[in-house]
């Protein structure tokens, strides 16, 4: 009965070891955001010779003006298991409609501590996407109702008619859409 016992820890030891060894990485696209796990042994294969285009309905947003959105996250994510899967950069393309509560997240700093008190906590990580080629879009609608004016945006963040306008648009360009 002992030794039932020694081999139950030893096994749980070696499960805990394992799993400890597994760690998710980050890039290679956006390099400190969106860590992902390398999954082996699909039977559901990428195929790396597509182009993958993405848009993300990005309407919600965390209570906490300190808190990163995990939702714009996503598109990190997104971008960097699929590089990291073999997908080349250039064939993967990301949009992100932003609309609603999480209008706050794409302002510039200045802007966020006029209004929270402190600094975007999303500001690297957009601009990162930007720097990767993404399209970060704004609801006009959204500007106007939440009171964030163009001239607040962070730069090359996008302004358009509504969101709902630029996803028709997009889906027309073939992006899929992604809702969480």
């Amino acid at each position: 009965m002992k030794n039932i016992h020694v081999l139950t820890l030893l096994a749980s030891l070696l499960m805990n070891v394992v799993l400890t060894a597994q760690t998710k990485n980050s890039g290679p696209v956006i390099k400190e955001y969106g860590k992902v796990w390398a999954v082996e042994n699909l039977d559901y294969k990428v195929d790396t010779t597509m182009e993958f285009k993405a848009v993300f309905d990005i309407m919600k947003s965390p209570e906490s003006h300190e808190e990163l959105n995990a939702s714009i996250e996503t598109a990190a994510r997104f971008l960097n298991m699929h590089a990291q899967s073999g997908v080349p950069a250039d064939q993967l393309k990301v949009a992100l409609v932003v609309h609603n509560a999480a209008s706050k997240d794409i302002i510039s700093n200045a802007a966020y501590n006029k209004r929270f008190g402190t600094d975007n906590p999303n500001l690297k990580l957009i601009q990162a996407l930007l720097e990767a080629g993404g399209q970060v879009i704004f609801c006009g609608q959204s500007s106007m109702s939440r009171k964030f004016p163009k001239e607040d945006l962070i730069p090359g963040v996008q302004l358009s008619l509504s969101a709902m306008t630029a996803l028709i648009q997009l889906q027309i360009e073939d992006y899929r859409l992604i809702k969480f």
